[in-house]
Order: structure tokens, then C-alpha cells, then sequence
């Protein structure tokens, strides 16, 4: 078996915005540990704002410095921390800039402990972007940095794609974090095979789907109505297809959106691709919002996520609800098993 499917190697989970409920859900996971049978992780972070969340949350919270190679013998009794101090007090719901820094280097330590094989995948609580491009974030998210912090490790490119994957429907948007009267500019047949083609590998090698069906919705309503309601649906997104299915990928549209997600709908398929952000997310946060997980595709190692965000308004008292992030550590865990077996 790989280093990446052993079970004696953590799970990297970052800090993500530390006024965030990253630290919240964090603690609450590990409370839980022991019912939900985790897989051990190791918090990349400053451990003074965890214990400081912990007493705000009037938690008894033990934690202990940790290594990725002692985290494992740790987690049973303490939360164990790959400390990263951020060097000024962090007030829950209250985002600074002051934390950028340490966000930022959290996210590198957990990429290479991943690369290196030493963590078995990288988890990211979420982060707030406004924080970070004040500090001269260079990279418009999350996956931008991860897809470069890889390239610039493995001197190879990769082109990351973002998966929405819950109990009832896994997506993928095309497009991501663009306006939507851009969308139709900036779709193109390379990028939907681009994204297909990423989308059946990861399926079939990291999933362990042997032939996972494509459901490629449309971009316009009803799928262009035969080029009444618009032409891209007939020029680029059915010519992809079409090359698709020639190279051996059970793909199949494009779909009307509109009738895509319903319960028989999901039957027929693995993935749903979609051509822009709210078409993929807005049927997976609404038939998962608890529990569906952000997971990069096309990455050299196994990353996943919470599917929300920083949520400042709830830092602090008690209320957020760990179960995305106990989702994205269930799944990176197992993919990482995954990944073990098939080495």
C-alpha cells in the first residue's frame, strides 16, 4: 500500500480564516472523533486560537504540539497541531489582515506534508479572500493557489477542477468565479473536454467508478431549443460530446438544466457538468448543504473542503455545524484508502 493510503498518516487539515469557524468546526469534529471513527488529523495552525475558541465555546479542549509523524499516537487523547503562530490576537467573527500570512502558510505546509506523502491528503477550512488578497493574495481562491503550489512542486502543470460531491449528487462547473454575462465568452470546447477529461480519470482512478457516466447539462434554457434559445449548445457543447464518446467516455447531452437533478434524473449518472457556477451549485448545496464537499480534481494530491465558507457571524457561539467539514475529512480519508489500493 501507498504512503498516501496508510492509515498511520494524517489527514493535513488547515486553519483556514482563524476568526472564522474554522477553529469551531475543528473542535467539534475532534470531540466527536471516537463516535464518528475519524481518521486521525493534524490542525495546521496557531494553537493559542484554538485554545482560546475552546474556551470560548466553554469546551475542555486538550491539545499537544504534533508532527505529521507523531499526530496519529496524539489524536486518540489531544487535538494535535502543526503549530503556525500568527503573532496577534484573533478575535472570533473579526477578520485581519494580521492572520493573512499564517493562513496563507498553512495551506503550503499542508500541500507539501500531502506531496511528500507524509499527511495522506490535504482538508482547507474555508478562507475569506478579501482578507487575503489585502495581504497581496495573488490568486483569485483557493484552488488557484493549491493547482499552483503543485506546479511549482512537481514542475508539472495541472489544471484543477472543482467538485461539489454529496450523498445525492456529485457536479462540476465549467466556469467558476465569473460574472455570468461572461460566461458564454468564455466557454469554449477545449475547456469542457479539458474538464470532462480530468473529471472520468479522477472518477475512475480516485473514485474507483470503472466507466462514471457524464451528464453535460446545456448553457441555455432547454439546451438551445435546436439553436432557437442560442447556438453554443449546437456548436461547441454537443462537438465536444461527440469527441468525448470517440474517446471512450460515457457522455452523454447537452441536458436542459431544468430537468437534470430530480431524484430519476440522478440515477443515469455520476457527475453532472455544468457550464457556470450556479448551475452546478445551486442543486448540490440544496440537496446537500450539511454534508456535500468541495473536492479539487486534477491535483497531484487528494485536497478537499467544507462547502461553505467563513461564516464570521457564527465564530464563536456555539451554533456551526461541523458536518461538511466531518464530510470532507470522511472523504479525503477514504480516497486516500482508495489511492492505497489501487498502489
Amino acid at each position: 500500500m501507498s504512503p498516501a493510503g496508510r492509515s498511520d498518516r494524517p489527514l493535513a487539515l488547515t486553519q483556514g480564516d482563524p476568526a472564522g469557524i474554522g477553529p469551531d468546526i475543528t473542535i467539534a469534529a475532534w470531540m466527536r472523533r471516537h463516535e464518528l471513527s475519524l481518521q486521525p488529523f493534524v490542525y495546521i495552525g496557531d494553537p493559542d486560537v484554538l485554545a482560546a475558541r475552546a474556551r470560548m465555546l466553554e469546551i475542555d479542549l486538550p491539545i499537544s504540539e504534533a508532527t505529521a509523524a507523531t499526530a496519529c499516537s496524539i489524536f486518540a487523547d489531544a487535538l494535535p497541531v502543526l503549530p503556525i503562530k500568527i503573532g496577534s490576537e484573533i478575535e472570533a467573527g473579526r477578520p485581519h489582515v494580521a492572520s493573512a500570512c499564517s493562513t496563507i502558510t498553512a495551506i503550503e505546509a499542508a500541500v507539501a506534508l500531502s506531496l511528500s506523502g507524509e499527511a495522506s491528503a490535504t482538508v482547507t477550512n474555508p478562507i475569506a479572500k478579501s482578507v487575503l488578497y489585502e495581504a497581496g493574495f495573488g490568486f483569485p481562491g483557493h484552488t488557484e493557489f493549491l493547482a499552483d503550489l503543485a506546479e511549482r512542486a512537481t514542475g508539472r502543470p495541472c489544471r484543477p477542477v472543482m467538485m461539489l460531491a454529496g450523498p445525492k449528487l456529485r457536479a462540476i462547473p465549467v466556469t467558476i468565479h465569473i460574472p455570468l454575462k461572461d460566461v458564454p465568452t468564455a466557454l469554449n470546447e477545449d475547456l469542457i473536454l479539458e474538464t470532462c477529461r480530468i473529471a472520468a480519470h479522477d472518477l475512475r482512478h480516485r473514485f474507483g467508478l470503472l466507466h462514471p457516466r457524464l451528464a453535460i447539462a446545456g448553457l441555455n434554457p432547454h439546451a438551445g431549443e435546436d439553436g432557437a434559445i442560442g447556438r453554443e449548445d449546437l456548436d461547441m457543447i454537443e462537438p465536444a460530446i461527440e469527441i468525448l464518446r470517440r474517446e471512450g467516455i460515457n457522455a452523454v447531452g447537452p441536458l436542459p438544466a431544468d430537468t437534470m437533478f430530480h431524484d430519476e434524473a440522478r440515477t443515469r449518472y455520476d457527475v453532472a457538468i455544468c457550464m457556470y457556477h450556479d448551475q452546478a451549485l445551486i442543486p448540490a448545496k440544496a440537496l446537500g448543504f450539511d454534508d456535500s464537499v468541495n473536492v479539487t480534481l486534477g491535483l497531484p494530491f487528494i485536497r478537499t473542503s467544507p462547502d461553505h465558507g467563513t461564516a464570521f457571524s457564527l465564530a464563536g457561539k456555539g451554533i456551526a455545524r461541523e458536518s461538511s467539514l466531518v464530510a470532507a475529512l470522511r472523504l479525503a480519508g477514504e480516497l486516500a484508502a482508495q489511492a492505497g489500493l489501487q498502489h
